[in-house]
Formats: structure tokens, C-alpha cells, sequence
């Protein structure tokens, strides 16, 4: 299984150990768009540590505390297990936890008559190149999408689970209060971009400098599941969904520009648990120019659960852009500005950047989102919906 993050980002001069494994935007032209691959761990299995999902005899609290903590160190002992650094990471009807054994204990506990699913904690990634530039109040992707007043609304939260958001950053309204690193030893504070980017695409506040976002001013609430080099785990991002199922309301928007090759259960368990509760998810498909069916958690298919594919400004399905049945929607995701670290502005391209835009309509339309006709070029046969218009 593969994890990376769903984003490339345009860059005028770049060393040549960056350039090499790019893949380019055919479409783009002589200034191509960099898709860098992910970094050399990404997908890595994570020795000794297991992510357990298990059913206890009673319904524990759906937060994590002493007596959740307690169940789990109890299921350790029958197995003669000991592990100081056990890691709650949901609770509730079922409970996750992060257990750093062996492969040898991790069969040990699938066995356990009690346990639904044992597999193991991966790396997850996203790669980076960038071009920080100076840019205008209302951007051509916005325009075109459509945009409103997410400071209208603030009853509904947006929550970026990505690198964190760059906390000062005068174009973005971020609830410091509620966001929370899920990396130990990092605050949430953004040390990549990506995470701030994504924010201004949904929020960016309508003023008189910078960008506006589609769902302008909104309330964003940073989940930081990956480091300043774009690394984490799937274990994180599994108890930040988690974190907004507990925390968030029917009507919040959760947008995820992380994915893998191949599936996780148990990450597809907490999305649809959390869409259940009507919390709506923005999802990347993908930058690998193929069918996002083998791509998680893009492959989900919920009522609640948008799936958004990328296209260019003149409405051309992206080269670079995942396709296929699990896909719900399209929008811009080829040169896109938006906020970036240090107060500063940048460009980026991939299906990162075309899920918030329909993040920040989620926001603001609810999931009966409108549409304008059809990309074209889609490689399924089937054009995707473009998102907004109206």
C-alpha cells in the first residue's frame, strides 16, 4: 500500500535532485506543471506497530480516556502482551489502538475471538516544489467556481487534515483553539505549505489583500497528521477522522489531499462512521493518472463522501488526475494560488488543490452542490460533473 499526498506544485527553478521521477502536465505546455513522486518511505510497512480494532464486551466512551486505555491494556495482558506506549486511537462501539509489537503478537491478537482487524501502520507522504508569487485578491479558479461567505456561517467548522496551517497568516481565519497535532513534538503550526495552501482555497478571507476562498472567512480548524517534510502515519490520519467524528457536527466539512495504493479498512471504517453523523468529506482522487478504485480512502463511496478529480482552467480533464467510478466531481486543480507559509502566496497543481474548492462549496451549499456541465477528456468515457458554475 501506497500513501502520499495529492498535490504538486509549480516551480521556476529547481536543483536536480528534485526534478528527477517529476511526471508532467501534458497538458500545461513548455512550463509543465512538477509532479514529483513521493518521498523514498512513503508506503513503508512501520516495524512492530500494529493498528488493532477490536469489539469489547461494553460500549466504551466515544473519547478516548482511563477507562478506554484501561480495556486495551487489558486485552494485552490476556495475550501476555506489554506495551508502555499503547496508543488510543477511537473508541466507542469499537475501539483502534496502536500496538507496538511483533509480527508474531500482531497474529496473536487477530486470533483474539475480540478483535475485528489487526494491520499495520504505514508511512504516509506528500511531495513538494514550489512557486511562491504574488497574486490578486480573486483568483480565476474562484470565479469560476463560484464563492460565498463563510463567515456567515459559523456554526460549520472545516477541517484540514494535512501538514497544519500557518497560524499567522493575515488571509486565513483559523480556530488555533480546536486544531491539534497528531505528531508528536510538532504544534500546528504549517512548516510545509501544503496544509495552508489547501485553507485558502476553502477559506481564504475576502479582503483587500492575497485570495478569497469559495466559502471566504470560514472557520478552518487544522488536524496536522504529517511533519515539515510531508511525513506521517496512516495511524494518525485514521485518529484525526476519528478526532472530527467525536468533535464535529452534521454540516462540517473534512477535506483529505492524502491517499494510498490499495485500501485501509479501518480507515474506511471512521470516514463512513463520521459521514454517518453527516459530517461531509472532500477527498483528492489521486495524481496518478489511473482509476481511483485502487486508491484509499478516494475509493469510498458514501452519500457524504465526494470523491474530486482535477481539471485545468479551460475545463480539461488534468493529465496527471485518477478517474473512474469512485470519482463524484471535478474542479480546478491545475495552477492554482493560494496562501502559503510565512504570510507569502504560492501555485500549486494536483487533485490536492481540486478537493477544497469543492470543500468550500460543501461549506456553503451543503452536499447538494451545484454543477456546470461536463469536463472533457475524461479517460473513463464518462465526464465528471464540473463543481459550481452557478
Amino acid at each position: 500500500m501506497r500513501w502520499t499526498s495529492i498535490t504538486a506544485l509549480v516551480f521556476k527553478v529547481v536543483t536536480f535532485s528534485i526534478l528527477i521521477g517529476c511526471q508532467s502536465d501534458r497538458e500545461i505546455g513548455p512550463t509543465a506543471d512538477c509532479l514529483v513522486k513521493s518521498s523514498v518511505n512513503n508506503g513503508q510497512v512501520i516495524p512492530n506497530a500494529y493498528i488493532v480494532t477490536y469489539k469489547p464486551t461494553t460500549d466504551l466512551p466515544v473519547a478516548p480516556n482511563a477507562r478506554v486505555a484501561s480495556a486495551v491494556q487489558q486485552l494485552l495482558t490476556r495475550h501476555g502482551l506489554n506495551d508502555p506506549n499503547v496508543q488510543v486511537l477511537f473508541s466507542g462501539k469499537s475501539t483502534g489502538f496502536l500496538a507496538h509489537v511483533s509480527a508474531t503478537e500482531a497474529e496473536q491478537l487477530k486470533a483474539d475471538p475480540g478483535v475485528e482487524l489487526v494491520e499495520p501502520d504505514r508511512v504516509i507522504s506528500l511531495c513538494s516544489c514550489v512557486d511562491v508569487a504574488v497574486t490578486s485578491t480573486l483568483t480565476w479558479n474562484v470565479k469560476q467556481t463560484g464563492y460565498g461567505r463563510g463567515d456567515l456561517n459559523p456554526d460549520k467548522t472545516a477541517w484540514i487534515l494535512d501538514t497544519g496551517i500557518d497560524l499567522d497568516h493575515p488571509d486565513l481565519n483559523v480556530d488555533a483553539t480546536r486544531s491539534q497535532s497528531f505528531i508528536t513534538g510538532k504544534t500546528v503550526d504549517d512548516e510545509n505549505g501544503h496544509g495552508t495552501h489547501i485553507a485558502g482555497i476553502i477559506g481564504a478571507k475576502n479582503n483587500t489583500i492575497g485570495i478569497t476562498g469559495i466559502a471566504s472567512g470560514a472557520t478552518l480548524v487544522a488536524l496536522r497528521v504529517l511533519d515539515n517534510e510531508g511525513e506521517g502515519k496512516l495511524s494518525a490520519l485514521v485518529q484525526a477522522v476519528s478526532h472530527v467524528y467525536q468533535n464535529g457536527k452534521a454540516g462540517d466539512v473534512v477535506n483529505i489531499s492524502i491517499g494510498g495504493e490499495g485500501t485501509s479498512t479501518t480507515l474506511q471504517r471512521v470516514i463512513t462512521q463520521a459521514a454517518n453523523k453527516g459530517i461531509l468529506f472532500a477527498i483528492a482522487a489521486g495524481n496518478e493518472g489511473e482509476s481511483s478504485e485502487k486508491y484509499a480512502p478516494a475509493n469510498i463511496n458514501h452519500a457524504n463522501v465526494f470523491t474530486v478529480s482535477a481539471m485545468d482552467q479551460n475545463g480539461r480533464f488534468a493529465s496527471f488526475s485518477n478517474y473512474g467510478p469512485t470519482v463524484d466531481i471535478c474542479a480546478y486543480g491545475v495552477r492554482i494560488r493560494s496562501t502559503y507559509l510565512n504570510g507569502k502566496y504560492a501555485t500549486l497543481s494536483g487533485t490536492s488543490m481540486a478537493s477544497p474548492h469543492v470543500a468550500g462549496l460543501l461549506l456553503i451549499r451543503g452536499r447538494n452542490l451545484p454543477t456546470n456541465g461536463y469536463v472533457t477528456g475524461d479517460p473513463d468515457g464518462e465526464p465528471d460533473p464540473i463543481a459550481g458554475g452557478e
